[in-house]
């Protein structure tokens, strides 16, 4: 039995990505777990199912920044409006998801947004 490798997809076939920065003000400190649920069900009840499931969106857990209440989510480059809607609808535990900036590179975006006060 001989294992093949497969070949990788051409970067022209891939799905392009963008990296939306976010923050969270409410009264007190919200866990990264509840941040990413209160995430989920606002995009679901905005997009529905198969508008999330081409969105691709992933909230990065290694980006969370507790302290400014700062995150990272991926997304298709295509579908950040909705993004941002689903955001800015979200009603949770009087909690406010303000989106700050978009960025095309993951370091870029880490380094311009969830580092500065």
């Amino acid at each position: 039995m001989v294992k093949t490798k497969l070949k990788p997809i051409l970067p022209s076939l891939r799905e392009k990505k963008r990296y939306l920065a976010f923050e969270v003000i409410s009264n007190h400190k919200k866990p990264l777990n509840e941040v990413e649920i209160a995430i989920q069900n606002s995009v679901l009840s905005f997009m529905g199912q198969l508008g999330a499931a081409k969105a691709g969106i992933m909230v990065l857990s290694n980006k969370w920044n507790h302290e400014l209440q700062r995150g990272i989510i991926k997304v298709n480059n295509k579908h950040i409006d909705n993004l941002k809607a689903a955001l800015a609808m979200t009603n949770h535990d009087n909690t406010i998801f303000r989106s700050i900036g978009v960025s095309g590179v993951l370091r870029k975006s880490e380094e311009k947004y969830l580092n500065e006060v």
